[in-house]
């Protein structure tokens, strides 16, 4: 009799769900812009436009492959031809190479997340970074807390399918934000992409599925799965364009959710701020969106920008909020401060002049894509490069142009350097540029040789000393060039140093980032030096665009964890780390060895003092 009820009981928990039965197709990394994704994709929307039993399209993330505007719109309009409602959202394909900064998907698609109920579920899918530099997945700040208003407005009993381009777990930096979250709800399942093959996963005990990709790969077709609601569970299964429905290969059961997970619940540590306790946080300020650049100060103010395009001034006392400008688009742009100008480009294809003690608009300039680039300023002259193919300097009083360089390939996303009276930068367009600082002519151009743009010097800052240039682009080669010529001088590749390095206070040093734990020192010299020196930090795997800052015989660097280190380059020994977040820690902002200004992808602004 007690297992008769105990039956019944259950039972009822499944069809509690008040749900019928129903199906939708779910497509995932699409890469409109490789060799077969365009066609590939073509084929699925015919494919599902012939099944009169689908409800709605779910497409979760990689529509694209580089995140261009031209892909951003093929796509939309291949999508476009599906007849049945259809939901999208980014993956990091979509984001991390954007040249807009992820405004050209949101313009075409109305959106980064989404929300829908149907037939008693509701549906609920987050963006996922990075966007514009390298960095492990990121559910964007401004994700979280839109989350965190539906959720709020979500009956407590009431069944949940959450949607991400990538799992979530430690794949994502704030992956815990998100399962926290869910955990409390009426959570069925999870869907995920972005690892391009099927495959059952459980997220702290919630059930998930990782989706194959659209592309055919090796096989002469792509495809997707077919998801079949039914009032007791889940089936997941393949369907190929023109041919049968594979039978089922996931199953979930459904019904009231308890969390109850099999493995070990992991959460960053922040042991390591015990092991350095003269760092402290003098203050710290939690924006509202991801913040994906340097913070700019004055002695008065902190400056910053965040991913859905406002601009915010602090108290660089006690970081008070002093004033507030918003642009149209994402700022990925690194603000610069000069006399009481503050210069930044906005993914709404505006370069501003704002007022340093109000935030109000001196000046913009309108360009023909969005500005993602960091301005440099020498004199009275700020020079910055956007995604319309230009380069320019322009006069930071007057906000007018003074020349205009038109030859560049793919997108400026990172910060100049003058050197010489030239102007020194790449772009996602495989070159790194020299031009002529008077005029903005071309001097010359280099590329790697490779035909990846993957591969392009898009994100380090180079340095220069004795009329060589240095860089390190996502081809972990260390690259030394003439500046006058652009000729190679040499190139390095025995430390992996990936797009983060810096050079000492009088030159005489390159110091390198490399993926795994160490840092290395190179001499600045016009043959091959070799690796001078190496430090092993700690911080293990490491892949983030976060240049090293020499201050005041110190060096200072972020990771992708959020830790910050400084260290001692003669003695070659760490001095302190500290743990802000577990975000990636954007290039760092270093006033004095006492005092480092911060900024975290997760919108976390911070001013560390050290005893």
């Amino acid at each position: 009799m007690r297992f008769i009820i105990a039956f019944i009981i259950l039972v009822a928990s499944f069809l509690n769900v008040n749900a019928q039965a129903f199906k939708y197709a779910f497509v995932t990394d699409t890469h409109v812009g490789t060799e077969t994704g365009e066609e590939d994709l073509r084929r699925t929307v015919n494919d599902i436009n012939q099944q009169n039993d689908l409800d709605f399209i779910i497409v979760t993330g990689d529509v694209t492959e580089m995140g261009t505007k031209l892909e951003i719109k093929l796509a939309k309009e291949i999508l476009s031809g599906l007849k049945k409602p259809w939901h999208v959202i980014p993956g990091n394909h979509d984001t991390g190479w954007s040249e807009s900064g992820g405004v050209d998907f949101t313009r075409e698609f109305g959106n980064d997340k989404f929300t829908f109920d149907h037939n008693g579920y509701r549906f609920i899918a987050c963006a996922s970074g990075p966007y514009v530099r390298m960095s492990d997945g990121h559910i964007p700040r401004d994700a979280v807390v839109w989350l965190d208003e539906v959720l709020k407005k979500t009956p407590a009993d009431m069944p949940i399918v959450f949607i991400n381009h990538y799992p979530i777990d430690n794949s994502l930096d704030n992956w815990y934000e998100a399962t926290d979250r869910i955990k409390k709800y009426n959570i069925q399942y999870a869907i995920c992409g972005h690892g391009h093959a099927n495959q059952a996963m459980d997220f702290e005990g919630v059930p998930a599925t990782m989706g194959r990709s659209n592309l055919r790969a090796k096989d002469s077709v792509g495809g997707y799965n077919v998801v079949t609601m039914r009032s007791d569970s889940v089936l997941f299964a393949v369907k190929k364009p023109g041919l049968a429905i594979e039978p089922s290969w996931r199953g979930i059961a459904l019904g009231k959710f308890v969390a109850n997970s099999t493995g070990e619940i992991v959460r960053p540590s922040y042991e390591i701020n015990t092991t350095y306790p003269q760092v402290k946080k003098a203050w710290s300020y939690h924006a509202s969106a991801n913040v994906v650049l340097t913070p700019a100060a004055s002695k008065k103010l902190v400056v910053f920008g965040n991913s859905i395009g406002e601009v915010e001034a602090l108290s660089i006392k006690d970081g008070a909020k002093k004033w507030g400008f918003k642009t149209g688009g994402a700022i990925y742009s690194s603000p610069a401060i000069v006399g009481n100008v503050v210069v930044l480009g906005s993914g709404d294809g505006f370069i501003y002049g704002l007022d340093l003690n109000s935030g109000k608009e001196i000046w913009k300039i309108k360009t023909e894509a969005s500005v993602l680039g960091t301005p440099v300023v020498d004199g009275k002259i700020a020079y910055i490069g956007g995604s319309d193919h230009g380069f320019k300097a322009i006069d930071v009083k007057t906000g007018k142009k003074i020349w205009t360089f038109e030859g560049v390939e793919g997108a400026i996303v990172g910060k100049p350097l003058i050197y010489q009276g030239k102007v020194f930068f790449g772009s996602w367009g495989r070159h790194l540029y020299a031009l002529d600082q008077s005029n903005g002519t071309l001097l010359w151009k280099w590329n790697n040789g490779s035909a990846n743009r993957m591969f392009s010097p898009a994100m380090c800052t180079p340095v220069a000393k004795d009329g060589v240039v240095y860089f390190a682009a996502p081809d972990r080669v260390l690259t030394a060039l003439d500046a006058n010529t652009g000729n190679v001088r040499w190139r390095n590749k025995e430390a992996t140093v990936r797009e983060s390095i810096g050079i000492s206070e009088d030159g005489s040093l390159i110091f390198g980032k490399t993926m795994n734990n160490e840092v290395v020192a190179y001499k600045t010299q016009t043959t091959d030096p070799g690796v001078l020196w190496r430090l092993n930090m700690g911080f293990g795997y490491e892949h983030t665009p976060s240049m090293l800052i020499a201050k005041d015989k110190q060096v200072f660097f972020g990771t992708r964890n959020g830790v910050v280190y400084a260290f001692d380059p003669v003695s070659q020994k760490t001095v302190w780390a500290h743990k802000v977040d577990n975000s990636m820690v954007n290039t760092v902002n270093v006033i004095s060895k006492k005092s480092v200004l911060l900024a975290t992808m997760d919108g976390v602004v911070a001013l560390l003092k050290v005893k």
